[in-house]
């Protein structure tokens, strides 16, 4: 892909005068790049072996306050340091910031250099090396959908983010003539990011007024995870170069539709040469493996909610007729299931989970999935009959958790998912999701306030 650098590649840039800066950045819990900027020859002469960030990072909430009781890092231990290692496959230009590269970083302990066990990207490595081990390697694509407004991420802040205009006023699903409105934006995030080494197929308009998706190349599922964090920052930044803002919130308005992150999910033998999910004899040309592997989310799709829905507002986008799942059922080529067979019959054949918002921290959603996937492969659970119909009418399917709440309790709960990622793991994110909770019960709202100002 363009963009993509290697270290003589960048010492070529560095001295033409083309590249002077360098990120390097690790993925907190939330999802979002942080990090350093380094001139480019100190990246060369000592950025390129490691550098360090405070752990606390890995402890932080959305409003970066350091949340008490973790054991991982706290005021007790006194927030010392993380070593940010560069993974040098994901050096890259970054062709909407001038002169500027980009690295992304594994978090190792500072004293052992070990790779920490909070930290997203080590969670999934260590899932996909799990997979490695038996043979096969994940394929997956996340499809991402957000808002964009008229208004700059300034102008939105200092109203208040009310009363905001979105850059178009009617549903622009596939819609062509209201994107081509917006192409200024959009055009910018495709050929960014593809120059970025982010190989992105498609944008459109999605399902509401103001509502955008963009999909990029099915991938390994580390890479992918990479390629959707730098896509999220990425079209942040661009939209703030042009003077609009974007939201990647699940439900940003009630009476909008909710922004997905729908994951397509697929294994492949090591090598890459064998589809594994697909056998032409089988039911919709689905491979026994990939209907133990089915039956692993669905057994466990409680379990694994919090990963794909991490916010109280996620699970405000689970409502019926929106086209957000409110049941985890599985059914072939229908939208109102949670989990819905695409490429039926072909060796295409994958899983795509419409369960998680475009919120969710990937690295984090990819290894929970994969981790149900591998418990009903070597379980050799038996998939369900399929779901035929309205999921959203179902009286007796599986429900999705309702709340924050309830997803937190159900992973706290979870064997699988403890023996999968450790104890340490699970208690860190279930309590950054009891903090979340927490925080949000004490808040008095302005649907509080409308409701009852007056007629209390």
């Amino acid at each position: 892909m363009p963009g993509n650098l290697t270290i003589e590649e960048l010492r070529e840039a560095a001295d033409a005068g083309e590249i002077d800066t360098v990120i390097m950045a690790q993925t907190d819990m939330q999802g979002r790049l942080m990090g350093k900027r380094f001139h480019v020859r100190h990246f060369l002469d000592a950025g390129i072996e490691e550098t360090h960030s405070c752990d606390y990072l890995l402890t932080v909430d959305m409003e970066m306050e350091p949340v008490p009781g973790y054991a991982s890092a706290s005021w007790e231990t006194g927030y010392g340091d993380y070593t940010m290692k560069p993974d040098l496959s994901t050096l890259r230009r970054i062709p909407w910031l001038e002169g500027t590269a980009l690295v992304l970083c594994d978090v190792l302990d500072h004293d052992t250099h070990e790779e920490v066990p909070v930290s997203p990207r080590a969670i999934l490595k260590r899932q996909l090396a799990r997979l490695e081990a038996m043979g096969y390697g994940a394929m997956i694509a996340s499809e991402l959908e957000f808002f964009m407004f008229r208004e700059s991420f300034e102008e939105a802040h200092r109203q208040g983010y009310r009363d905001l205009n979105l850059i178009s006023p009617y549903n622009e699903d596939y819609h062509i003539f209201q994107t081509t409105k917006e192409e200024d934006v959009m055009r910018a995030i495709r050929n960014g990011l593809y120059g970025a080494g982010v190989p992105v197929e498609n944008t459109k308009g999605e399902a509401w007024a103001g509502q955008e998706e963009i999909n990029f190349r099915y991938a390994d599922a580390l890479t992918t995870a990479d390629d959707h964090v730098i896509t999220k920052n990425g079209c942040k930044e661009i939209a703030w170069g042009k003077g609009r803002a974007v939201t990647f919130m699940a439900k940003w308005d009630y009476t909008a539709a909710g922004s997905s992150c729908h994951i397509h999910q697929s294994l492949r033998s090591k090598d890459g040469k064998k589809h594994v999910f697909h056998d032409k004899g089988g039911e919709l040309g689905m491979s026994e493996t990939m209907r133990n592997y089915l039956a692993g989310l669905l057994a466990h799709a409680s379990d694994l909610t919090l990963f794909l829905a991490p916010h109280i507002n996620s699970y405000k986008r689970f409502q019926a007729g929106t086209f957000a799942p409110t049941k985890a059922v599985w059914s072939n080529d229908n939208r109102t299931a949670g989990y819905r067979i695409c490429g039926a019959g072909t060796e295409a054949v994958r899983v795509e989970c419409r369960v998680g918002g475009a919120d969710l921290n990937p690295y984090l959603a990819f290894a929970a999935l994969i981790a149900a996937g591998i418990s009903g492969i070597e379980q050799k659970l038996d998939l369900e009959a399929e779901f035929k119909g309205d999921a959203y009418a179902a009286k007796r399917a599986r429900d999705i958790p309702k709340t924050l709440r309830d997803a937190a309790r159900a992973l706290g709960r979870s064997k699988i998912l403890r023996a999968a990622f450790g104890d340490d793991v699970v208690d860190h994110y279930v309590h950054a999701a009891e903090w979340e909770q927490f925080e949000y019960d004490r808040r008095v709202t302005d649907w509080e306030i409308f409701r009852g100002f007056e007629r209390a």
